[in-house]
């Protein structure tokens, strides 16, 4: 199958007919049609039968199908390639970071770095580490802020900052000024986790498996900044890192580090292979004093 056959054939499993995948792909409905029968010519069966005026894949198209749309997702992630390094060096400075790291101290490392930078466009994107590691891959930021090391050949990174999990919750009483909490004392009442598909949570989570501990989840959400919120709000306790920790304004979140400790690493990540611009070193400077002197 030749690429033309394959993006078609794509549009119209995706569609399930010629007259949308034509509206879908901007071509003319005959030349959907025209596509497909040279498609099935070359293949030497059929991949659509007709019934109700609508394309119902046969069974050699649904076992193409889930190798195509493979195919479709590498041709997307091409593209999205080619138009970021078209952009070239007359682009903003692209910033792709985790939620709760974007709420206060990354607007603190921008007003350090516009010192240095005061004319340059900023383009800020919050996304999960996990999605970071994509989009850094297909070069699509000049640098990313994530939790923990991310395993990505096409990625190269450094360490920004190391803190740690810890529990917060709502003040009940100004009496209680214990600086620390167990794992195990936390994990005896639902409380709030962070999704498991974030680092952290997943951390976390193998953490207590390997304590040997059962977690109570009153509460699943997928940022730290969110968990923080809700156990300020009473919801119940929440394990967060200490940098998110950090960005409460009011009193009445009490902050406990969690015992036994477990470390929380914040790191800068680019593309594999490629030399820091200034833009980058400078911003990752500044991100790091901020994070630091928190």
């Amino acid at each position: 199958m030749r690429i033309k056959h394959v993006e078609v054939f794509h549009a119209v499993m995706l569609t399930g007919s010629v007259g949308a995948a034509a509206k879908l792909l901007h071509v003319t409905q005959p030349a959907i049609t025209q596509t497909l029968q040279h498609a099935e010519l070359q293949l030497g069966y059929a991949l659509f039968t007709r019934q109700k005026r609508r394309l119902v894949p046969t069974r050699e198209a649904q076992a193409l199908y889930p190798e195509v749309q493979a195919l479709m997702l590498q041709l997307e992630s091409l593209r999205r390639m080619a138009a970021a390094l078209r952009e070239g060096q007359d682009s903003p400075f692209r910033i792709l970071i985790v939620p709760s790291l974007a709420v206060r101290a990354l607007p603190d490392a921008l007003r350090i770095f516009r010192k240095v930078h005061a004319g340059m466009e900023v383009s800020v994107r919050s996304l999960h580490s996990n999605d970071i590691a994509r989009a850094m891959a297909l070069q699509e930021a000049d640098v990313g802020i994530v939790y923990g090391k991310l395993s990505h050949p096409a990625l190269q990174d450094e360490l920004v900052a190391t803190g740690r999990l810890v529990c917060v919750s709502a003040r009940k009483t100004r009496a209680d000024k214990r600086t620390t909490v167990t794992l195990q004392e936390v994990l005896r009442e639902p409380f709030i986790r962070i999704d498991e598909r974030d680092p952290l949570g997943a951390v976390l989570a193998d953490h207590w498996s390997r304590l040997g501990l059962t977690a109570k989840a009153g509460m699943t959400v997928q940022t730290h900044h969110i968990a923080m919120v809700m156990a300020e709000q009473g919801f119940g306790p929440a394990i967060i890192d200490s940098f998110t920790a950090q960005a409460a304004t009011g009193e009445g979140l009490q902050v406990r580090m969690l015992l036994p400790e477990v470390p929380v690493e914040v790191r800068a990540v680019q593309p594999q292979g490629l030399r820091s611009p200034r833009p980058v070193a400078d911003f990752i400077a500044a991100f790091r004093q901020v994070i630091s002197n928190a």
